[in-house]
């Protein structure tokens, strides 16, 4: 059996360097035109996005260039999923449950 050696003492750590200030997080570019005012939640999905707007009942939809407006009603959106890939159909999450797209009267 060979003697043990000696351990090397641990070097010094270096200290730490100061960390950056977070930058906030984006929101994504403002598309919706401005006399609807600030967007209560708006998402993106297979090239489709949208943008709720409870103020004003409304909810926008902007597929391929296109913008559509529609009257949300009671509802409250807060989140978007796409039912079908091969109709594109979709629908949205409310405060009263899911609700389809088609069931809302558009208005543009």
């Amino acid at each position: 059996m060979e003697p043990m050696k000696p351990m090397e003492p641990m070097k010094p750590m270096e200290p730490m360097k100061p960390m950056e200030p977070m930058k906030p997080m984006s929101g994504g570019e403002k598309w919706w035109p401005d006399d609807l005012g600030h967007a209560a939640s708006s998402g993106s999905q297979n090239g489709m996005r949208y943008a709720f707007f409870p103020d004003s009942r409304r909810l926008l939809i902007e597929r391929d260039g296109q913008l559509s407006t529609y009257d949300s009603g009671d509802h409250r959106i807060n989140g978007v999923s796409q039912q079908s890939s091969h109709d594109h159909s979709l629908a949205f999450t409310s405060q009263n449950g899911t609700v389809d797209l088609s069931s809302l009267k558009q208005i543009r």
